[in-house]
């Protein structure tokens, strides 16, 4: 009878809306045919759901199409890109490098990282992920096995043991449950007179047990619990043959001192062993200081930086596992940190990156799964590293609002570093946009339309791309965002880039106006056997009813002219009829390609030297 009851009451909250379905993946109600990531997938994990947060909502389609490239990213605030979020996360640097490498490739990058969260929610994501046929899954996790949502030193603790964690996890999908839960914290604020209080920030409203010495029991409890659920996380994706990169874990070792030190014994002190390192550094015993700056992060009691066991433990389990490939991000950071010791360099507190560390993050992601195979260059010119950092979309509203966020968070405990004073002047529309950003008056989207408006304006093309291409990386099925970007990028004399764009746009959502601009800009690139099929297209669905025909003729003769010079590239007649061909239509730049082929076979030729003439009289105009 009492089963029959809940089964009773269960269907009865399910029928009238009690509760949320906490299903990883949900329909998008914006785009029919794609999932995406639930809203409340993460209550499940949070004893308290006011401190429960949300992620990134990144449509992706519910049947997996031919070629396409799907990888799911897992971990928790760094992974997810505090303090810049959106393009500022490692796998938007890493979606971009491999939009701008692999063109004509269909990338579905889906990032469910979340802030506050530890392995207990990587391995219950990882539960439902086989069924939607991923060929890899990234993961950076480790910091908060302490803090984070069921943390064992955390508010939301409520086992040591994992196997009853994960009964209580299971239990919480049910509507039942929820209620329970619901009625329970209810009570619990009745009774205390207290309610999470928002204005603190998260990391003050998640810690419970603030003083957690070295190789205590709650220091190992942690460390068990990580190597616990990571172990059966990869042990589910391994049995389904999916390929699985981890990264290492970096924090902050020079830069930022220990939070709290013991008192009494100096060797169990993290602020004796930190002013240890320090009085190394200034003497150049760079490697004494490391082995001190490591030291006192492994001694600070307040364990929001993961130890270095945890490392280990990551390096142990993808060493157990031939479908796990460990992702030595540490490595990366040394490279490009002063004697190899972490710091302000590339973090910008105790272990989120700047911009910089998340293009390191990205680039450590990439050359991994270039090793195991996961995408291949075979030769094809690819987006460096260097290219990387200097065309990756990041607005100056993003870096700002990265460097306001930190602002605030540094503000508060357990930082408790005073805010710079207000500089007396006009803040730029930069400024105005990413502190609103900040207080929430507006959204990221919102945002980034008045910034692109704004350049606009201020007839600047090259940061109105920018901006264009920033919102692509979050918005990449909208069609109008890729065209705008492919005229952007044609203004910009990018043709490479505006063929790229437009080319994504006409194969989202066909037009005249897009087959169009694609046949024109192709044209004037010289490439008339790529600009034909969308010449057919524009002719077919032309609604000023304008003749393409002879220009369908001329473009057909241009292509079997093309296919005869590239069997003859020393035959002039053929240089010369393709620059003919193109001055018939104005394209001043691919008759100047030919009539300089020509010239350079023969320096007196008449009819390159007149059609040279023709070609500066149609510029002078």
């Amino acid at each position: 009878m009492p089963f029959l009851f809940l089964a009773l009451l269960e269907g009865a909250l399910r029928l009238f809306g009690y509760g949320h379905d906490l299903r990883l993946f949900v329909e998008d109600s914006q785009h029919p045919g794609f999932l995406v990531m639930n809203q409340f997938a993460s209550q499940k994990y949070f004893t308290e759901t006011a401190n429960a947060t949300f992620g990134n909502f990144e449509p992706f389609r519910k049947h997996k199409a031919d070629g396409t490239l799907r990888i799911f990213v897992l971990g928790e605030s760094t992974t997810i890109g505090y303090p810049y979020m959106h393009n500022g996360s490692f796998h938007r640097w890493l979606q971009y490098r491999l939009t701008r490498t692999f063109p004509e490739k269909e990338f579905e990058i889906i990032n469910l990282a979340l802030t506050a969260v530890n392995s207990y929610t990587v391995f219950g994501f990882a539960q439902e992920l086989a069924a939607y046929q991923p060929d890899a899954v990234l993961v950076y996790t480790g910091h908060n096995e302490y803090y984070g949502a069921l943390g064992v030193g955390s508010t939301s603790s409520i086992a040591r043991s994992p196997k009853l964690v994960r009964f209580v996890l299971r239990l919480r999908e049910y509507r039942v449950m929820q209620l329970i839960g619901n009625v329970v914290a209810s009570l619990k604020r009745t009774v205390s007179g207290q309610s999470p209080d928002l204005r603190e920030n998260l990391m003050k409203r998640m810690a419970a047990d603030q003083q957690i010495p070295y190789q205590s029991a709650v220091y190992q409890q942690g460390i068990d619990q990580f190597a616990t659920n990571m172990n059966d996380f990869f042990q589910v994706l391994s049995e389904q043959n999916i390929p699985v990169f981890i990264s290492n874990l970096v924090s902050n070792e020079k830069d930022l001192k220990p939070f709290v030190s013991a008192s009494g014994n100096p060797a169990r002190s993290a602020q004796a062993h930190y002013q240890l390192a320090k009085t190394n550094y200034a003497s150049g015993r760079f490697k004494e200081a490391k082995q001190a700056y490591v030291q006192a992060k492994e001694l600070d009691l307040l364990r929001f930086r993961a130890p270095e066991a945890m490392n280990q433990t990551i390096q142990a389990l993808a060493n157990r596992y031939p479908h796990v490939t460990l992702v030595d991000t540490k490595a990366y950071f040394a490279q490009h940190s002063p004697h190899g010791i972490l710091g302000q360099e590339t973090l910008l507190e105790h272990v989120h990156p700047n911009l910089f560390g998340y293009a390191l993050l990205s680039d450590a992601f990439y050359e991994s799964l270039k090793k195991r195979r996961i995408i291949t260059t075979d030769g094809r010119p690819e987006l460096s590293f260097a290219q990387l950092r200097q065309q990756m979309p990041i607005t100056d509203v993003d870096s700002l609002q990265g460097a306001y966020e930190m602002m605030i968070l540094r503000e508060g405990w357990p930082f408790n570093e005073p805010m710079p004073p207000e500089e007396k002047r006009p803040k730029t529309i930069e400024e105005q946009l990413a502190g609103g950003l900040v207080v929430k008056q507006i959204s990221w989207h919102d945002a980034m339309n008045q910034l692109a408006a704004h350049y606009a304006n201020a007839n600047n093309p090259a940061k109105t791309l920018q901006v264009t291409e920033a919102l692509l990386l979050e918005y990449p099925h909208d069609a109008g965002l890729y065209t705008q970007a492919g005229k952007l990028a044609v203004t910009l004399d990018r043709n490479d880039q505006a063929v790229t764009y437009l080319k994504k746009a006409f194969q989202l959502e066909n037009s005249f106006e897009r087959a169009q601009q694609l046949f024109i800009t192709l044209l004037k690139q010289d490439r008339p056997d790529e600009a034909l099929p969308y010449l057919q297209y524009a002719s077919s669905h032309n609604p000023s009813g304008f003749n393409l025909n002879e220009l369908q003729s001329f473009v057909k003769q241009l292509v079997r002219i093309k296919q005869q010079y590239s069997k003859d590239t020393t035959n002039v007649d053929l240089s010369n009829q393709l620059a003919a061909g193109y001055l018939k239509f104005a394209n001043a730049r691919a008759a100047t390609k030919y009539v300089q082929k020509t010239l350079r076979q023969d320096r007196q030729n008449p009819i390159a030297l007149k059609l040279n003439q023709q070609i500066q009289s149609l510029k002078n105009q």
